[in-house]
């Protein structure tokens, strides 16, 4: 069975933040990936942008809805 918990560790054993499903003495084995603090500072939504390194034609701002829609003269 494998299963993810969510534990807090208090400087010598880790505390599930709910019950788990096992009986007494069960042997497991135990990975460990901490979490970020929420707390931490937040990015703006243009900083995360600019994070992920998006390419895009350098005049997408101003014809945004051409490259969405397409041109209205190739309708025609």
């Amino acid at each position: 069975m494998t299963m993810t918990l969510h534990a807090t560790f208090d400087g010598q054993v880790l505390r599930p933040d709910e019950p788990l499903a096992l009986a007494p003495n069960t042997r497991v084995i135990i990975t460990i990936a901490t979490v970020e603090s929420k707390n931490g500072p937040k990015q703006s939504f243009l900083q995360t942008a600019k994070g992920l390194a998006l390419q895009g034609p350098p005049d997408w701002a101003a014809r945004l809805d051409n490259y969405l829609y397409g041109d209205k003269a190739d309708a025609k």
